[in-house]
């Protein structure tokens, strides 16, 4: 499982930066948001981007889908987790329910009235997190879609520790994390052993996945991070909503390209 980087352009966006402190779980955190307000078009759903694994809400998706906003009179929300872009905290903290307890606060901060969740690759699996823990809170804003780029689900151990060797995993066993390799960093990204255990609490694809709301899965075939049978097996866990998937022959990992991002726009509008 590499990062979704998704390569930011130098465009600059009207929405609005405020931030969030999360307290739980310790130590807090100050989350960087974006929000850009609707134009009076109350019957349109909100947007709610979740961004990728070592990703940031100035990257050409997130960017291309405020622009889409902006355009359409749309409310849009994009925030960063804590140890990514201008949020605080440290990455090494990082977990996936750390992430996700994020998710719930600006999420019940910020949005009222539907919203689609927009995921990328780690977003997805958070977006179907967030939407198992909204259905058990009352007086929160429904979800009216989901858009899922890539779905990482349960990335953590299908897709990584599954497919460490017996070195690595011993690294992280002894050392507490392995220093992984990326050609968007010099210096790599540690994956702890914190990361490894604790996404264990939250695995979905053992068992029937309820979003409550229809969802679309945008999936590259030749995505050599989350291979496109990950996303088939996806869709044949959810158990009543409507499921929609695009496969798309060629591609990579971010569908970042300009026909990649007409196809997320696309699908975005559909609900």
């Amino acid at each position: 499982m590499l990062p979704d980087p998704d390569g930011a352009e130098p465009v600059m966006s009207e929405a609005r930066l405020t931030s969030l402190i999360v307290e739980s779980p310790k130590p807090s955190r100050t989350i960087a948001v974006r929000a850009r307000e609707s134009k009076g078009n109350d019957r349109s759903p909100g947007l709610v981007w979740l961004g990728g694994f070592k990703s940031d809400m100035v990257g050409q998706k997130a960017l291309a889908l405020d622009a889409w906003a902006e355009e359409h009179g749309r409310a849009c929300l994009r925030f960063d987790y804590s140890g990514h872009g201008e949020s605080g905290g440290d990455f090494k903290d990082g977990t996936i329910g750390r992430w996700l307890d994020e998710c719930v606060a600006v999420y019940t901060r910020f949005c009222s009235g539907p919203q689609v969740l927009i995921g990328s690759s780690m977003g997805g699996w958070l977006a179907l997190l967030l939407a198992r823990r909204l259905a058990a809170m009352k007086d929160v804003a429904p979800l009216a879609g989901m858009v899922l780029i890539a779905p990482a689900v349960d990335f953590t151990e299908e897709l990584m520790w599954k497919s460490f060797s017996p070195a690595i995993k011993s690294e992280i066993e002894s050392k507490g994390f392995w220093t992984r390799p990326s050609e968007y960093s010099p210096e790599g990204y540690p994956i702890t052993k914190q990361l490894i255990e604790e996404g264990r609490n939250h695995l979905m694809m053992g068992g029937l996945i309820e979003p409550g709301c229809p969802v679309h899965i945008l999936q590259s075939v030749k995505d050599e991070d989350v291979p496109w049978r990950h996303a088939v097996d996806l869709v044949s866990r959810f158990s009543r909503d409507d499921v929609v998937l695009t496969l798309i022959k060629d591609g990579d990992h971010r569908l970042s390209r300009p026909e990649d991002i007409e196809r997320l726009l696309s699908a975005v509008g559909e609900f």
